[in-house]
C-alpha cells in the first residue's frame, strides 16, 4: 500500500476545512496510508516587505526539509506548476506507483507559497487552477482530487 504525505504549511482552525479533511482522510485509508503534517506558518506583519516573505519562506523551507524522507516522490503544490486533469493526475499516481515510489509527499505552501529551494526538490510541480485559492481549501482539494485519483485508477465510478 502506497504512503501519501501531505506536509503543509500552517494549521487548520476552520471546523468545515477539518471536518472535509477527516472524511477524505476516512475514504482514503483504503487506498493509502495517508499523513497529514502540519508545519508552523511564519508568522509576517500585516504588509510585509518582501525581504520579510523571503526569510518567513526559507524558514519554512528548513522546515519542510527536515520532513521530507529521503526517498519520497515530491509533488509541490505552486501557481507555476502544470495544471492537470484528474484523469492525469490518477495517471502520474499510477506511474509513479508503478515505478516502485512507496511513498509520494505532496507540499502545500503558507499564504506566501513555497520558496524556490524545496520548489527545486520536486520531481513534479502542480497547479490546480490560476485561480487564488486559501491555503486550507487547497488541502482539501487535494485530498479530494488524490481520493479521485485512486477512484479512477480502480475503475470506480465516483470519477463520473
Amino acid at each position: 500500500m502506497q504512503k501519501v504525505t501531505i506536509l503543509c504549511v500552517g494549521k487548520l482552525k476552520e471546523k468545515f476545512y477539518a471536518d472535509a479533511v477527516a472524511e477524505y482522510t476516512k475514504r482514503l485509508g483504503r487506498f493509502c496510508k495517508l499523513e497529514i503534517v502540519e508545519l508552523t506558518e511564519e508568522r509576517l506583519p500585516e504588509a510585509p516587505s518582501p525581504a520579510q516573505i523571503g526569510t518567513a519562506l526559507a524558514k519554512e523551507a528548513d522546515a519542510i526539509r527536515s520532513k521530507l524522507p529521503p526517498s519520497a516522490y515530491v509533488i509541490a503544490m505552486c501557481v507555476e506548476g502544470t495544471p492537470r486533469s484528474s484523469e492525469e493526475l490518477a495517471r502520474l499516481m499510477a506511474d509513479s506507483a508503478s515505478r516502485g515510489d512507496s511513498h509520494l509527499v505532496f507540499l502545500i505552501g503558507g499564504s506566501f507559497g513555497l520558496h524556490p529551494s524545496v520548489k527545486s526538490l520536486a520531481a513534479v510541480k502542480l497547479s490546480m487552477s490560476p485561480m487564488t485559492f486559501p491555503h486550507h481549501l487547497a488541502r482539501v482539494m487535494l485530498l479530494e482530487q488524490i481520493y479521485r485519483a485512486y477512484q479512477i485508477n480502480a475503475g470506480s465510478k465516483y470519477h463520473k
